[in-house]
């Protein structure tokens, strides 16, 4: 019955569930938190599975559950996530679609990876809101005096703050919060934190940058980016397009 399965947790992971919920396409939508499970579709055509899984754990679910298609949905900087989906369809011989995000026009500094970005950051000591999530925590430990100058905003998901004073963040520099968050949100973070730096991934217009971007210009903030991967995909309308003929088939 369920002959699609999404890798989501992404905003437009959540619109393909919500799309396959209204054409009454019964799919699989798998996330690894919580908080992306919330948002999903209730019925009897998104089912719901969470949590992380190898490429063979994928490999058996999809033998198992006998899907279809596999839609690739996850976040363009999650490369070890969609590294485990393509090979898990290669071993089991199952068509993949890769989404890829709309983007954005990017503006200020922009770097092609996250030790180029410490290594500006520690040309300087100002402060910094760091909106990049809780992957790049570890790597974040590298800027010099970064407990005293990183305010970090992340998803308020279990043990969250336990890791972040792991690696030596100050918890009062947390700002745990759910997204989107709008221009008026980012511009009162900023003004929050007093933060001079912003740091941010490409993320897109579904990912929020163009509020960053808004709110550094209002806020005279300097703004650093950290490249998306290069990748080829789909976009959201291409992929409905393939649902809806799936399900005439």
């Amino acid at each position: 019955m369920y002959e699609i399965l999404i890798f989501g947790g992404t905003s437009e992971g959540r619109e393909l569930a919500e799309y396959c919920s209204e054409k009454n396409i019964y799919c699989i939508v798998s996330v690894t938190t919580s908080y992306a499970s919330e948002l999903l579709p209730k019925n009897k055509f998104v089912k719901i599975i969470q949590g992380k899984a190898e490429s063979s754990d994928m490999s058996l679910f999809i033998v198992r559950n006998e899907i279809k298609t596999v839609i690739d949905a996850t976040h363009p900087y999650a490369l070890q996530a969609t590294e485990n989906i393509k090979k898990a369809c290669l071993e089991t011989s199952t068509p993949y679609i890769r989404l890829k995000r709309e983007s954005s026009e990017t503006y200020g500094k922009i770097f092609n990876n996250l030790s180029e970005m410490c290594g500006y950051l520690n040309l300087n000591d100002k402060i910094i809101l760091n909106t990049l999530g809780s992957k790049e925590l570890h790597e974040l430990t590298k800027v010099n005096n970064f407990r005293n100058r990183i305010f970090s905003r992340l998803l308020p998901v279990n043990n969250i703050i336990g890791y972040c004073e792991s690696l030596g963040f100050d918890k009062n520099k947390l700002i745990l919060e759910k997204p989107p968050f709008s221009l008026q949100q980012n511009i009162m973070h900023i003004n929050m934190t007093r933060a001079e730096i912003l740091i941010t991934k490409e993320s897109g217009k579904n990912g929020g940058y163009p509020e960053k971007v808004q709110a550094v210009k209002q806020c005279g903030t300097e703004i650093l980016t950290l490249k998306r991967p290069e990748e080829n995909g789909m976009d959201l309308t291409e992929i409905k397009n393939i649902l809806i003929k799936t399900k005439e088939k």
